[in-house]
């Protein structure tokens, strides 16, 4: 009996172990690409993933200042954060292609798995990482947060579109250049080459986003532009504040007049 696309999906998400989830994420991947699993989506995504019961998750306002402590100390707490980002990503990814699939096509989904594929390679190198500094995904808190803009956006393909992958993954492309700097100058060049390899794939997610929001604003009769910004404006809680990489945000399809005049 053949198992469908978004009872694989769903088995990855309820996945909290973090080396099992990395797998599972890749598996279903990879199943998805060689036409193993069926084009049925016959149960709905959990409300909330499966993370490691070990995971101390803090609200945004309690969570300890990096700055503090030895230079080890801040280098492991920056791995960290990074490491809880990548590792909600995966989910985030996931729960795009479980729970919108239907609604936008097979094209979607192949994208948001692949993207799942990635960002679970993503954070396998970070946690090898941490591992090399003596530490481990889970030994910090975490931010509670970064899971709350998948919730407020859960009956909403395009509001998850102009919210996950063109608002808080086009951050990323914002501030990864400098952390890039910032860890090659402290001497970390397999550090900065993770990074580098980060901020590549996640010009291409930005793109999926940015493609499949359009076809999402075709179905709608909507002009993107003006649809995305109302969105961002809806379901967004907080700003977009520049410094923008306006160069990788169009190469990821976001031109500069969507974000300018809205930050």
């Amino acid at each position: 009996m053949s198992t469908s696309v978004a009872s694989a999906i769903r088995s990855a998400l309820l996945t909290g172990e973090t080396r099992a989830k990395v797998m599972a994420a890749r598996r279903v991947a990879r199943d998805w690409r060689l036409g193993r699993l069926e084009w049925t989506f016959d149960m709905e995504m959990p409300a909330r993933p499966a993370w490691p019961a070990a995971l101390e998750l803090l609200p945004p306002a309690q969570m300890p200042r990096r700055g503090k402590g030895g230079a080890e100390t801040t280098r492991i707490a920056l791995w960290h954060s990074i490491a809880h980002i990548e590792f909600v990503a995966i989910d985030l990814a996931l729960d795009m292609a479980g729970r919108f699939g239907a609604e936008m096509g097979r094209g979607f989904v192949t994208d948001f798995l692949a993207v799942a594929a990635d960002e679970a390679m993503h954070f396998a190198l970070i946690e090898r990482k941490l591992r090399a500094l003596g530490s481990f995904y889970g030994a910090l808190p975490a931010h509670s947060g970064l899971w709350q803009a998948a919730h407020d956006t859960r009956h909403d393909a395009a509001a998850r579109l102009a919210v996950v992958p063109m608002v808080l993954e086009a951050r990323g492309l914002d501030v990864t250049p400098r952390m890039l700097e910032r860890v090659r100058a402290a001497g970390d060049e397999s550090g900065a080459r993770i990074l580098k390899r980060i901020l590549d794939d996640e010009i291409r997610h930005v793109g999926f986003g940015a493609k499949h929001f359009r076809e999402a604003s075709r179905m709608r009769d909507e002009t993107p532009r003006d649809l995305w910004q109302n969105l961002v404006a809806l379901h967004f809680r907080g700003a977009l504040k520049p410094p923008f990489n306006d160069s990788a945000r169009l190469a990821g399809g976001l031109p500069r007049d969507w974000y300018a005049g809205i930050a």
